[in-house]
């Protein structure tokens, strides 16, 4: 799932696994195939049209489940209790190891609401080469999840020669970015690696369960646009979906006419693009290539915005910082 506004028919989201002989996952006693591009769930989804639905928070055509044909719902939560109350679930080992210490961690900080697992994990397909995802909600999540992250006895920053793992890990998906920008950038954000088997670990902030940002919001695509503009609000930036407040500084290229006018009226960046959560501040210049959308909703969310969207099969999305 993406996002935490869905419509009554759908739970919005891609396809994270799906059934192919050349993958190496079993679920269901079948053997399945990882898919880490958004986009790509179109193509995967093509014998499933009823999968394609339109989205008026988000403006644009994304895919979803149709509610009725959900058969069981993962909760990152629950997981995370149910790892800690049953250990022998998992196959022991190093990086599993490692994922019970953080847990154990979790739990004696009374934070098993706030914080979950998610990822392979999740639905039991991990192996001892898995990543460790977690997931965080709202402000004391992400309060308890930046403690954890300076827990050295389970997780040790990105740093020396390790700098260049995690350039090459995130480099495939943010190309244009320099070496020293893309790594200033990544530093803001919640991973590491862990102590045990030296396995990438993330943690992905969410809104809380009340956060009623992006309800009652209705988008509507201009176009698309690029333009270089200033960071003035970062403080909903911390959470996916993530919004920066912005101040356009140059109009780079745009398919719009007249895209100064616009670009005047431009006040914010929203993101439903994990990359790009928590990893700018204010004053930051940041290059962005994205949709231009008029937003209609609460106060302080409405006018023009230009939006980072996973759900697009001709274009990347890509904010790099500029300086």
């Amino acid at each position: 799932m993406i996002g935490d506004v869905h419509p009554g028919t759908h739970w919005l989201g891609y396809v994270k696994y799906y059934p192919d002989e050349r993958g190496d996952r079993t679920l269901f006693g079948q053997t399945y195939r990882q898919n880490t591009v958004v986009s790509k769930a179109f193509g995967i989804l093509a014998d499933r049209p009823e999968c394609y639905v339109y989205s008026p928070a988000i403006g644009c055509v994304i895919t979803g489940v149709p509610r009725e044909d959900v058969v069981l719902h993962y909760s990152c939560r629950q997981a995370l209790a149910t790892l800690h109350e049953t250990p022998g679930l998992l196959d022991g080992s190093a990086v599993s190891k490692d994922l019970l210490a953080i847990i154990d961690w979790i739990v004696d900080q009374k934070a098993d609401d706030v914080i979950g697992v998610t990822g392979s994990f999740l639905i039991g397909v991990a192996g001892a080469r898995s990543d460790i995802d977690l997931v965080c909600y709202g402000p004391r999540g992400y309060e308890t999840a930046q403690d954890l992250f300076t827990e050295r006895s389970l997780i040790h920053p990105y740093e020396g020669e390790t700098l260049t793992r995690l350039y090459l890990r995130r480099a495939k998906y943010m190309a244009g970015s320099s070496f020293d920008m893309l790594l200033r950038q990544e530093a803001r954000k919640v991973q590491g690696l862990t102590t045990g088997a030296g396995a990438h670990i993330n943690c992905e902030p969410l809104r809380a369960d009340g956060d009623r940002t992006f309800h009652d919001v209705i988008a509507q695509e201009v176009g698309q646009i690029s333009v270089l503009a200033r960071i003035t609000d970062h403080h909903e930036g911390l959470a996916t979906p993530a919004l920066y407040g912005i101040t356009v500084e140059t109009v780079i290229a745009s398919t719009i006419d007249e895209a100064e006018i616009f670009a005047r009226r431009i006040t914010h960046l929203r993101s439903y693009l994990g990359a790009y959560t928590g990893a700018f501040r204010q004053g930051d210049t940041v290059h962005l290539p994205g949709r231009l959308v008029h937003i209609q909703g609460p106060t302080g969310t409405g006018g023009f915005c230009i939006e980072l969207t996973p759900w697009s099969a001709t274009e990347s999305y890509l904010a790099n910082l500029a300086r």
